[in-house]
């Protein structure tokens, strides 16, 4: 017989530590004698933050560590999707939040405002901890007075974010994951000489649509055909390995083209079986980067609400920088994009019995 492990009984207050947790709001504008009554909100509001960015990181490690395996497995993609959807919900509340700290009128920020400099969100250790992880370069960062955003930190938070440089971001691992995906070869053909002629088709028939509209003045046409030029060439970051590569040397594409072409298979094929996880681990990719930009720029609202075009309590241009950020700083844009090359249904490469079979989980029984 087993003996069941004993347990001593939990007090709700102290396993959830509240004793500290609600103790640790020290409004600083009543140490000085001016106390500010909505500082308690504002200090409250950015240890929420505080405390999602926590449990964000906690998820994003998690799918770090499944994608770094060797061998990864259909199940694990499906919790990969679980935990980067339960982090699109979290982004929901961090928006959401903005609402709550928007009760603060700009009077009352001012109260308190002038004793938190230097102090400033940009100083956030954990934020720039997740955009790391998420995979932001530091090529790719905006930054403002010529300096690394690690240097207004303090040392022992400057080793945590510059270690966290040089660890493989998500973006690194989806890429290789990417990378690794079979159907690609059909033996006697591929699918990207049956994609290039039907894309060739597609433009040639929207081509013929432009030419023979009779709504359409000569100029009109001349203007429309000369920017569906320009539609034709962009397909060369899927269809031509040279011109992509080109693309990634200048950091107007950063995927690379083996995985470039993986995530559009997918975003193609997305109703075979076996594409289904895949498809929607891309699609969440996307929605946690277009979060975070809304997150941002509904910042940089709420910002310039509060303080105008001051400068921010960090030094900085409070609201452009934000506005930068937001535009800047995304790192899946790559596959946001990969929307430009979808082609209809119907004129989707008929798959070879094979590899379909091998998209639907088809099993054979061998028969005696």
């Amino acid at each position: 017989m087993s003996k069941e492990k004993s347990h001593p009984p939990q007090y709700y207050q102290d396993y959830l530590g509240l004793e500290k947790i609600l103790n640790c709001q020290h409004l600083i504008s009543k140490e000085y004698g001016k106390p500010a009554h909505d500082e308690m909100l504002f200090i409250i509001i950015h240890q929420i933050y505080e405390l999602w960015f926590k449990q964000i990181l906690f998820e994003l490690d998690s799918v770090l560590d499944i994608f770094s395996k060797d061998e990864i497995q259909e199940s694990h993609i499906g919790t990969a999707v679980s935990r980067l959807d339960r982090v699109i919900e979290i982004q929901k509340i961090l928006i959401d939040q903005i609402h709550v700290l928007e009760t603060m009128t700009p009077m009352d920020f001012l109260d308190f405002r002038d004793f938190l400099i230097p102090a400033s969100g940009f100083q956030s250790v954990q934020f720039r901890l997740i955009e790391n992880k998420l995979g932001l370069r530091k090529v790719d960062r905006y930054t403002y007075g010529g300096t690394d955003y690690h240097t207004h930190l303090k040392e022992p938070d400057q080793a945590k974010v510059l270690a966290s440089e040089s660890s493989q971001s998500l973006f690194d691992v989806v890429e290789k994951w990417l990378e690794r995906t079979p159907f690609l070869n059909w033996g006697e053909t591929s699918f990207w000489k049956e994609y290039a002629q039907a894309v060739a088709d597609m433009l040639a028939e929207d081509r013929q649509l432009i030419k023979t509209n009779k709504t359409l003045s000569k100029t009109e046409k001349e203007k429309h055909l000369m920017e569906y030029e320009k539609t034709e060439a962009s397909f060369g970051v899927v269809l031509n390995e040279t011109q992509h590569n080109k693309l990634v040397q200048e950091r107007k594409w950063r995927l690379s083209h083996k995985a470039t072409q993986a995530a559009l298979l997918i975003l193609l094929y997305r109703d075979q079986p076996i594409l289904y996880n895949p498809y929607h681990l891309l699609t969440k990719l996307v929605d946690v980067d277009e979060l975070f930009t809304t997150w941002r720029y509904r910042h940089a609202l709420m910002v310039s609400r509060m303080i105008g075009r001051k400068i921010g309590t960090g030094g900085s241009i409070g609201t452009e920088y934000l506005n930068k950020t937001a535009d800047k700083h995304r790192v899946f844009r790559d596959i946001g994009e990969l929307t430009t090359f979808l082609i209809p249904r119907s004129a989707l490469p008929q798959l070879p019995q094979e590899v379909e079979n091998n998209l639907g989980f088809f099993y054979h029984v061998q028969r005696n």
